[in-house]
């Protein structure tokens, strides 16, 4: 059975409901831009934004990342965290 097509609903997430983000430097402290599913990544939770560098340090160090800088909004709030050992 098919149903009636249903009007588009989707939205992006605003920065409010998803507040935290990484900021990605290089050796330097410039922010780097990567490409891919790494790209602008936004998290509900600091606890989900620390899960996901925990899975993707090694592929965002391979991307040129260095060091990550953890943000609630436009609050740092620590970092730079290097990505080496």
């Amino acid at each position: 059975m098919n149903l009636p097509d249903q009007p588009h609903t989707f939205r992006q997430p605003t920065p409010t409901e998803l507040p935290w983000r990484w900021r990605l430097e290089d050796a330097t402290g410039t922010e780097v831009v990567v490409e891919g599913e790494l790209a602008d990544q936004r998290f509900p939770s600091q606890a989900d934004a620390e899960s996901w560098v925990g899975e993707t340090w090694s592929e965002l160090a391979a991307q040129g990342v260095d060091a990550v800088t953890l943000f609630d909004l436009d609050r740092r709030v620590y970092g730079p965290m290097s990505l080496h050992a």
